[in-house]
């Protein structure tokens, strides 16, 4: 299976090519994203297809600096729930080594390390694609995302000795400079920012003592292994796809990188099939729909994917042996009483 990226990698990424005179639904579409894939964070989507995205924008847009503009607007946030415990830990280099142990919680196309020697520390960028394509915004985007993270735990003005790239210079380094200072350096053997060793050690300017070790026990609640299951990633990509009125077993392929024969196959050995994956999570989402008072029942049936509301209606009563207005009026009688 190819590898995923959270949606917060592109965060801001409609804003972005808007604000830059380019469609971002139209782009998105000729690699298979939607843009209500973006509304939720938490979802996974294919890394392959974000790294096309950001090169067909920063085509279109005529700025090679696309993938550096798209990480300004990032926050430490976007981690997700890492970033949580990320911030609380002591010193730079506890902080770091976390963030890079558990880089597939977040983006499963980083192979990210750390090394160190003659007083210096590396932090070499790879991005592991499964196969040869243009990928300089999508590097550009991790290797300024982590530049800022450091400063984030080091001082907003901390710049680090040089900075690298294995590409070729942009015809305008304007941004370059103004985001990495004077030491940045192209056409280099790896993409890395080089600092000096002793600044692992210096405090994390962001941690707060008193909350390491509630932090670290939420972690250990919510930390995800890495071998998460093929059904683990077909559930995610139904629930993104959902509403885009395209989820089917030839998209969740796509997404993935394979043919739909190898995600049955790979389904089928642990037990599930796309129809089942598909129709216990529209059963789970309606549930969570259908008692919320504030969305109609025809936009319900949008979200989840439905051709029709006949055509939802007839599924809910199969599923919950009633009708959906049945079933938020016995939800809505279930509620406690505000005695206020």
């Amino acid at each position: 299976m190819r590898p995923l990226v959270r949606t917060a990698a592109l965060t801001g990424y409609v804003e972005l090519s808007r604000s830059l005179g380019i469609d971002p639904q139209a782009l998105m579409k000729r690699v298979g994203l939607d843009t209500a894939a973006l509304a939720v964070q938490d979802r996974w989507i294919s890394g392959t297809a974000a790294v096309q995205l950001l090169e067909l924008s920063a085509a279109a847009s005529r700025h090679e600096d696309f993938g550096l503009l798209l990480a300004e607007l990032r926050r430490f946030s976007n981690l997700g729930p890492i970033s949580l415990v990320v911030r609380e830990e002591p010193d730079v280099r506890s902080a770091l080594g976390m963030l890079l142990r558990h880089e597939h919680m977040y983006n499963e196309l980083l192979h990210t390390r750390l090394s160190e020697g003659d007083g210096l520390a590396t932090l070499k960028v790879d991005l592991l694609l499964g196969e040869t394509m243009p990928s300089r915004q999508a590097t550009e985007l991790v290797v300024a995302a982590f530049h800022r993270i450091l400063r984030g735990f080091l001082s907003p003005r901390w710049q680090p000795l040089s900075v690298w790239f294995r590409h070729s210079a942009p015809a305008d380094p304007a941004t370059h400079r103004r985001l990495f200072g004077s030491s940045v350096e192209f056409g280099r053997e790896y993409d890395a920012i080089v600092l000096y060793a002793d600044e692992l050690d210096a405090p994390n300017a962001m941690a707060d003592p008193l909350l390491r070790t509630y932090a670290r026990q939420y972690f250990d609640a919510i930390a995800v292994p890495r071998d998460t299951t093929v059904a683990d990633r077909v559930r995610e990509l139904i629930e993104v796809l959902l509403p885009t009125g395209r989820c089917s077993v030839e998209q969740i392929a796509r997404s993935l990188g394979v043919d739909r024969r190898t995600v049955h196959r790979q389904l089928e050995a642990s037990g599930e099939t796309f129809s089942s994956l598909l129709n216990t999570t529209r059963t789970q989402l309606a549930e969570q729909m259908v008692a919320n008072p504030r969305r109609s029942l025809t936009e319900i049936s949008d979200l989840l994917g439905f051709s029709s509301l006949s055509a939802f209606s007839r599924w809910f009563g199969g599923q919950f042996g009633c009708s959906a207005r049945q079933w938020r009026t016995r939800a809505e009688r279930a509620l406690p009483v505000d005695e206020g």
